[in-house]
């Protein structure tokens, strides 16, 4: 599934990231985040593909939020807080400009939000091969 393949794809460059450069480098930083919010985007709608193909009619349409929620009614994602926490993020991290909050996203990045991503993989790799595409 296109979807689920391109989520996976921008998952595995979220994942490679130097976070000791990030620490150095000012446009690394900006890339990483970057690359986090294009993650971001791709697994809500990877998780609105898939949850579709299970029936979840409620997924047809609606916002990041709704499709979230969905996904945590379904079972597909077990920490709904922590996904809600990165949609913030998602929302608020082209208005970051001071150095301490952009620290902590990336923190985030690297110690909550890259685990949940993979997490999130999983489960939505498990869940197409109980489909038949």
């Amino acid at each position: 599934m296109k979807k689920y393949d391109n989520f996976v794809r921008c998952l595995e460059v979220l994942s490679s990231a130097d976070f000791h450069l990030a620490d150095e480098n000012e446009i690394y930083r900006t890339g990483v985040i970057g690359q986090f919010n294009l993650t971001f985007e791709l697994a809500w709608k990877a998780l609105q593909a898939v949850l579709m193909l299970h029936g979840a009619s409620e997924a047809e349409s609606g916002s990041p939020r709704e499709i979230l929620q969905t996904g945590y009614k379904y079972g597909f994602i077990h920490d709904s807080a922590m996904w809600l926490t990165m949609l913030k993020k998602r929302n608020t991290s082209v208005h970051i400009y001071n150095e301490d909050e952009i620290d902590e996203m990336l923190l985030l990045i690297k110690n909550s939000f890259i685990p949940e991503f993979i997490q999130l993989s999983e489960m939505l790799s498990k869940k197409l091969e109980k489909i038949d595409l």
